[in-house]
């Protein structure tokens, strides 16, 4: 029964984000919600001027449908987990879909500002951290611990200090999947596979309503491909990737691993310290590069790569560290 609810939130999900783009993307062409391109950006991205941008609408519609049907059904059905189980589900999709709204808003402003800016870094930091504040105070009150397991370490309760640096690096994760979203289709591929990964650790540690969730975002990701990949007619917009940030450390906090995210989520890790590193050294070096250009996936096209190339070989590696962390959860506890 619960292969046939993993495969069903599979199916649900990319089948209504699918269907969703016939009608969203029109409708966003129609009332001119198009992306504005960075004029520092790699110049042949220019004629990407005006797609439709916030397209991580439709997946976050078509997982939270397939994710409310099938964990219902679950629990409905004598499937149900302890209640903080329950809440860390609930509470985790409920934190992803409140970082969407956070990118909607900053979509919205800049669409209708004409410019690709929206909100500033300290009002996106402000909502952002206040969002993770109740997610970590729900599943707090609901019997949550201050411990976090460590592959070949075993539990190890952080104190205080856990509510500090679970804060700090779901924002920092946040903003890091947030920074994979440059070219067509590159963190819809990226996150397929990362929630792929922990659907599999969550149904290998019985954490059923949790691997069902993961499923619900692996099939959006795979109804948004067939709209995002290049050449896209559609971007996720901060609306979708601030969204994804959310569920795959909901997703990673919901195992009680979240340290694994640092190696599946290894591509985010890279293109978040590209950023910082490039920034960094052009300041201390006087205008000095590292990189040919920053999040690093502009640094290959600037080396000749494709976008479908730097797709494969980034998830690619994505898959690979996704299996080791596999092994790591199931057989380092």
């Amino acid at each position: 029964m619960d292969i046939v609810l993993y495969c069903l939130a599979i199916v649900i999900a990319a089948v209504i984000t699918g269907l969703l783009g016939y009608f969203m993307v029109p409708f966003l062409h129609k009332i001119k919600f198009g992306q504005t391109i960075r004029e520092v950006g790699p110049s042949w991205h220019k004629n990407k001027q005006g797609t439709p941008t916030m397209g991580g609408i439709m997946f976050i519609i078509g997982s939270s449908v397939a994710a409310v049907i099938c964990i219902a059904f679950l629990w409905l059905n004598g499937g149900a987990e302890t209640q903080l189980m329950f809440v860390k589900v609930v509470a985790g999709a409920l934190m992803a879909v409140g970082f969407g709204i956070v990118g909607f808003l900053d979509d919205y402003i800049s669409i209708k500002k004409h410019r690709n800016l929206g909100l500033t870094e300290i009002q996106k930091l402000i909502l952002q951290f206040i969002i993770v504040g109740a997610y970590l105070l729900s599943v707090a009150f609901a019997g949550g611990t201050t411990e976090t397991v460590i592959p070949f370490l075993g539990s190890v309760d952080l104190g205080f200090f856990y509510y500090i640096l679970a804060a700090v690096f779901i924002v920092g994760m946040v903003n890091a999947v947030n920074f994979t979203d440059g070219i067509d289709g590159l963190n819809t591929s990226v996150t397929l596979v990362v929630a792929l990964v922990f659907s599999v650790i969550a149904m290998l540690l019985n954490r059923v309503g949790l691997s069902l969730y993961a499923a619900a975002i692996v099939g959006a990701m795979i109804g948004f491909l067939f709209w995002n990949a290049n050449p896209a007619k559609v971007f996720m917009g901060d609306t979708g990737s601030l969204f994804l940030g959310g569920a795959v450390c909901a997703l990673a906090f919901g195992v009680d691993m979240p340290i694994l995210l640092i190696l599946i989520g290894v591509i985010y890790i890279v293109e978040i310290l590209s950023v910082v590193l490039q920034v960094t050294y052009f300041k201390i070096s006087h205008g000095k590069r590292i990189f040919k250009m920053a999040p690093i996936h502009h640094h290959f096209e600037m080396c000749g790569w494709n976008e479908n190339k730097i797709c494969f070989v980034f998830s690619g590696v994505t898959l690979f560290a996704g299996i080791i962390g596999v092994l790591l959860a199931v057989f380092g506890c």
